[in-house]
C-alpha cells in the first residue's frame, strides 16, 4: 500500500539511509502519474485507506494495463468492468493478474485474511443478479473485509431469506442486489438493525425500464437505514461496505 511506502520512506530519509534528494526523486510521482492518457492517482490509499479502483469500461486494453501496472508497483489493484481482451493486455505485463469474469473484474495481489468479525452479507434476489452481487463482494474483500454471500433469496420465495436470520443479525452491514420490481431490500431492512445498501439491477421485463423501476422502489423503500446506489453498481455498494467494516475494526 502507498502509506507503507510513504512511511519506509520518510524512515530511510529519518536514519540518514536515503539523502533528500534520492526522497524527493522518489516522491515526485507519488501525488498522481502522468501517463498522458491518464493521471494515476497514488495518493488515494492515504486519503481513503484504499488505491484507486481502475474502472475498464470503454478503456483500451492497452490504457488499462498500462494503469494497472503503475498501480501494481505500489500495492494491489482492483480492476472493474473488465473484459477478457483487458484481462490478456494486464497479464502480459503482470503474470499474477486474476480475471474474475462473473464480476467482470481483475486484480492484482491479494489483502491480508480479513478477521472475523465484524463481517457483511451480500444478498443477491437472483441469478441473473449474481454478476452484480460479486463485484460488491470482491470489492469489499479486495478492501480486507469478510463477506458472506446469499444468493437467489428473492420475495418469491421469502422462506428461502428467512432460514438464514442468525446470519443477517450478525452482520455489520449488508448489500441487497435485485431487479425486477426490487422489493427485497425493504424486506431485509425490516429484519437487520444494520445498515442495507441496495442496489438495483439491469435484470427485469420491459416495465422494468433497464433498472429505472426498481431503483425508484428502493428510494421509496419505507424500511428505514436503507441507503441506494445507482443502477448495476455492484462496486460502490461493496465500497460502502468495505468503509464501514474497516470502521469498525
Amino acid at each position: 500500500m502507498e502509506v507503507d511506502r510513504l512511511r519506509a520512506l520518510l524512515e530511510q530519509v529519518a536514519q540518514g539511509a536515503l539523502s533528500v534528494e534520492a526522497a524527493l526523486n522518489a516522491l515526485r510521482d507519488l501525488p498522481y502519474q502522468n501517463l498522458d492518457f491518464a493521471r494515476v492517482d497514488h495518493h488515494r490509499a492515504l486519503r481513503k485507506g484504499f488505491p484507486e479502483v481502475v474502472f475498464c469500461q470503454h478503456k483500451t486494453p492497452k490504457q488499462v494495463a498500462a494503469i494497472v501496472q503503475s498501480l501494481a508497483a505500489r500495492g494491489r489493484v482492483l480492476a472493474t468492468r473488465a473484459t477478457d481482451a483487458h484481462y490478456q493486455a494486464v497479464q502480459a505485463q503482470l503474470p499474477n493478474a486474476v480475471y474474475h469474469p462473473l464480476a467482470r473484474a481483475i486484480t492484482v495481489g491479494e489483502p491480508p485474511p480479513p478477521p472475523e468479525t465484524p463481517y457483511g452479507v451480500v444478498l443477491a434476489a437472483g441469478t441473473a443478479d449474481i454478476p452484480v452481487a460479486e463485484e460488491a463482494v470482491l470489492t469489499a474483500w479486495m478492501m480486507g473485509a469478510r463477506v458472506e454471500t446469499l444468493y437467489d433469496v428473492g420475495v418469491a420465495g421469502i422462506h428461502r431469506l428467512l432460514e438464514h436470520l442468525p446470519l443477517l443479525h450478525g452482520a455489520r452491514g449488508v448489500v441487497v442486489v435485485a431487479g425486477m420490481e426490487g422489493a427485497l431490500p425493504s424486506v431485509v431492512g425490516g429484519l437487520v438493525a444494520c445498515p442495507v445498501i441496495a442496489v438495483p439491477t439491469s435484470v427485469g421485463y420491459g416495465a422494468h425500464f433497464g433498472g429505472l423501476a426498481p431503483l425508484l422502489t428502493m428510494l421509496n423503500s419505507c424500511a428505514p437505514g436503507v441507503m441506494v446506489v445507482n443502477i448495476d453498481n455492484g462496486f460502490g455498494a461493496g465500497y460502502c461496505l468495505g468503509l464501514m467494516l474497516n470502521a469498525a475494526h
